[in-house]
């Protein structure tokens, strides 16, 4: 039996995964198309920025940071080392284990990066008022 159209139209009305992925789509297009004069997306953007830290990372929290399985960072890391702006190291107490960081060259372009995303962070901040603490907050909790 069909369902019926109406059922369609409250569906798309409704759905927050279908408002919240259509949304995450829009914001990446803006990031990406900002960041793709150096060559980066918004999550290579990411990734590295994740990376922005003292010591060499380990993958678990890095890809709990990010929301993604180990596969996935797996790959995304592969074109960031192709590029020479990650290395990964093996983990000196456990040989099975990486460690991942960021080079020379990857800490210098995300120097340049950073200021892309803070302008088009406080266009954003502008468009949708100033305080998103509330909506970071919800997101936060869905996640």
């Amino acid at each position: 039996m069909p369902i019926p159209f109406s059922t369609t139209i409250h569906v798309r009305d409704t759905c927050l995964c279908l408002h919240v992925q259509r949304a995450a789509r829009a914001l990446a297009r803006r990031f990406d198309n900002a960041l793709k004069p150096l060559g980066i997306n918004n999550g290579q953007f990411s990734l590295m920025m994740a990376l922005n830290r003292p010591q060499p990372a380990p993958m678990g929290p890095v890809a709990e940071l990010l929301a993604m399985d180990r596969t996935t960072l797996t790959a995304a890391l592969k074109v960031l080392e192709r590029r020479g702006l990650v290395e990964t190291l093996l983990h000196p107490d456990d040989k099975r284990s990486r460690l991942m960081k960021l080079t020379k060259e990857g800490h210098s372009l995300l120097s340049s990066a950073l200021p892309i995303w803070q302008r088009v962070h406080g266009e954003l901040d502008v468009e949708l008022g100033e305080d998103m603490d509330p909506l970071r907050r919800a997101l936060a909790t869905i996640r």
